[in-house]
């Protein structure tokens, strides 16, 4: 059997930065990976459209002040295929490739008690020993493709935006039936409409959107941040999201007057982005508040789209407005005044079935010659529910986790040593700029693995009544906001039969980075530790 220091689950942002710090302190490490080359999130998804939400500049590594200088990103919201360039330059520039196995997915994990090691399985049959496993599978690596019945029948062809074909997909002449309107099919369905002859959308829940005003980086932008990269990277990580453009004011919107408002809102969604969300202190905790950003998105749409009774449809009224995550689109509402694109209203006709024609809803039959299954993820806990992780006892994951994810501080669990976690549930993550949120967690497994080096620890494991304080914790905070007020993917709302919990950490980043330094401060006092004696 093999033997590593640590076994490293997923090539993507996360994955490649931990074997760099691995590596750098002298240990063995091995990255597995299922596809054909890494990316993470940015391999598999491939769809017409796909782009980070987050501005290029702040969605990226800063780690290596030569890597962040030597890097110029070509657009304000960088595309897929540019962020996998991106990472492929990282994985070549610091020799990563040699410790990272592809097309092979990890299977099971089990922790030998007696030696304090793992065991990791994979597909082709390999079983790998290791003293620590780090979970970097990403929060958004699994699709939830819902079983629609008589899908299989379908003669057209049929894609999920998570699995795009390499590629691409021309639509050329054809009629499109898009499932779905999150994120992915926000920012595919304007480019789809484009080339096809029709477009029919499926909608059971409309989102907020905002327009990103996309386009070449800003020339100030660029020259400001190789100014002030160390000081603008501070900054982000100060704030809520760690996002500068949010940038949160501490004024309350039912304090402002009507007028103030809708000038407030005007001038953040001439900015675009996210910066929607920072308008007032209390939109994310105040339900009237929330109402007046969502009554301005309404006002927006009715404004772009045409068509009233369209127009009507497309604006959400079910949840307040953030409390699933805001997407950020290049003309999507705009796409609907186009004559070849119509919408239909799973609520008013829901969806009964996948036919050979097309699709068909209790209204009747919509013919297409190729459908798009846009139905978002399995997300954070999805790849880890696919593989059969054991810890103390044989006690699988699956069964601690089966009324929703325990973890403390979002990196380890209870009853699983030596097993670390990427941006798990109970960490930000998701509500966070994901790259700050990734090099935050991987500094953090990396220093204490190092830190028990120096000792001689062979393991070390989260108490239950750490865990079980931080669970509480993380519910406390998210309680008051509107967060769980909408049946969100970071619920797990979005897939059938998977527990309702609020999933990632509401209560800012800076507050959960100080109460992880505060963690390792106290020699992980939370922890259960063992030497290399036994």
């Amino acid at each position: 059997m093999a033997q590593v220091d640590a076994v490293v689950v997923g090539a993507g942002f996360s994955g490649l930065y931990m074997l760099h710090r691995l590596r750098a302190q002298g240990l063995t490490a091995r990255v597995i990976e299922a596809g054909t080359g890494v990316g993470g999130t940015w391999y598999w998804n491939r769809y017409p459209g796909a782009r980070v939400d987050i501005e290029s500049q702040e969605y990226s590594y800063s780690f290596s002040p030569e890597l962040d200088a030597e890097w110029v990103w070509s657009e304000r919201y960088a595309t897929q295929p540019e962020l996998l360039r991106y990472l492929n330059h990282v994985a070549d520039r610091f020799d990563l490739r040699r410790d990272i196995q592809l097309e092979t997915r990890v299977t099971a994990a089990r922790f030998d008690e007696q030696a304090n090691r793992w065991t990791v399985e994979t597909d082709a049959g390999e079983a790998i020993s290791a003293r620590y496993v780090v979970m970097a599978t990403g929060c958004l690596s699994v699709a939830n493709a819902p079983a629609f019945e008589g899908a299989g029948s379908f003669k057209g062809k049929s894609w999920h935006t998570s699995d795009w074909p390499r590629d691409g997909v021309d639509f050329s002449g054809q009629r499109v039936a898009v499932i779905g309107t999150g994120s992915s099919a926000i920012q595919s369905i304007p480019i789809i409409a484009e080339q096809a002859a029709q477009v029919t959308v499926f909608q059971r829940t409309p989102n907020f959107s905002v327009p990103a005003y996309n386009g070449p980086v800003d020339p100030a932008v660029a020259a400001d941040w190789a100014e002030n990269r160390a000081q603008r990277r501070a900054e982000a990580r100060e704030t809520g999201f760690g996002i500068l453009m949010v940038d949160t004011r501490e004024a309350l919107a039912l304090e402002d007057t009507p007028e103030a408002r809708q000038a407030e809102y005007e001038r953040r969604w001439k900015i675009g982005g996210f910066a929607l969300l920072g308008a007032y202190a209390d939109l994310t905790a105040d339900v009237a508040a929330n109402k007046t950003a969502a009554e301005f998105v309404h006002g927006k749409i009715r404004e772009i789209v045409k068509n009233p009774e369209t127009a009507e449809k497309l604006s959400p009224k079910s949840f307040p407005i953030g409390s699933k995550r805001l997407c950020v689109d290049t003309g999507y509402y705009a796409t609907f005044n186009r004559d070849n694109v119509r919408l239909v209203d799973l609520k008013e006709e829901p969806l009964e079935a996948i036919t050979p024609k097309g699709v068909r809803t209790a209204a009747g039959e919509y013919e297409a010659d190729a459908i798009v299954y846009a139905t978002g993820f399995d997300a954070m806990t999805g790849a880890l529910s696919r593989i059969d992780i054991r810890g103390r006892g044989g006690a699988a994951l699956s069964d601690a986790w089966a009324e929703g994810p325990r973890t403390y501080l979002g990196l380890t669990v209870a009853g699983f040593p030596n097993l670390f976690l990427v941006t798990g549930p109970g960490s930000p993550s998701v509500l966070c700029n994901m790259a700050v949120a990734i090099e935050q967690h991987v500094d953090w497994i990396s220093d204490c693995i190092a830190w028990m080096g120096e000792r001689q620890l062979s393991a070390i494991e989260a108490t239950a009544q750490a865990q079980d304080a931080w669970v509480e914790h993380v519910n406390e905070v998210a309680a008051p906001t509107v967060f769980p007020l909408a049946n969100s993917w970071y619920m797990g709302a979005n897939v059938e039969g998977k527990p309702r919990v609020f999933m990632p950490y509401i209560g800012g980043f800076p507050a959960y980075r100080d109460k992880c330094n505060e963690v390792a401060a106290s020699g992980y006092a939370d922890f259960a530790l063992a030497s290399d004696a036994r």
